[in-house]
């Protein structure tokens, strides 16, 4: 202790009755020891425990949550953006297959239909890898909550289809609606 002093010290007391009721006496018998001795930071080893021990993980547990919800805000831009380009980059092609005789619904159906397979394949490759990452985190943290997890599935299903169908509807409809003409000279 004297060769390297501690900046702070921590006292711990054990009591038989309640522990609240003991602060009052041990800053006096602090005090009486040192007067320019600071104390702060009183609480109890349940709250001690509670803050060390609950409170980080569930801060973690939260920041975790914030990154999946980035993660999928930023997986549903990327989404949106590919299939948009992939119909888009289709605009010749509906033009021709609209010359030779194929109609605005016929059009909208294949499109819709390509980005909705893209999007299934990928929902199921990722339902499954998120399965098995659940299944690894509950091994390490056996007091998970498997409803929540179901319900987080069910919640970004629906939101991905939704977003893929508009990815593709909205640029199909405006390729369908270019005359035959006008797409097959679209670069």
């Amino acid at each position: 202790y004297r060769q390297r002093q501690p900046q702070r010290m921590i006292m711990v007391a054990q009591s038989a009755g309640d522990p609240a009721s003991l602060v009052g006496p041990l800053r006096e018998i602090v005090r009486g020891l040192d007067v320019n001795q600071p104390i702060h930071n009183v609480c109890t080893m349940e709250e001690f425990y509670r803050m060390r021990a609950v409170s980080i993980f569930k801060v973690i547990v939260t920041m975790v949550g914030a990154m999946g919800f980035m993660g999928l805000g930023l997986a549903i831009v990327g989404l949106y953006g590919l299939v948009a380009y992939a119909a888009t980059r289709r605009t010749r092609e509906i033009g021709i297959r609209m010359a030779i005789g194929a109609d605005r619904t016929t059009v909208l159906r294949m499109v819709l239909g390509q980005g909705l397979i893209l999007a299934l394949v990928g929902l199921v490759i990722g339902l499954v890898a998120s399965v098995g990452a659940g299944g690894l985190l509950a091994a390490a943290f056996p007091q998970g909550d498997d409803q929540r997890d179901f319900a987080s599935l069910l919640f970004v299903t629906p939101i991905v289809l939704a977003v893929t169908f508009l990815a593709a509807y909205i640029p199909a409809r405006r390729a369908s609606r270019i005359s035959p003409m006008q797409a097959l000279r679209y670069d």
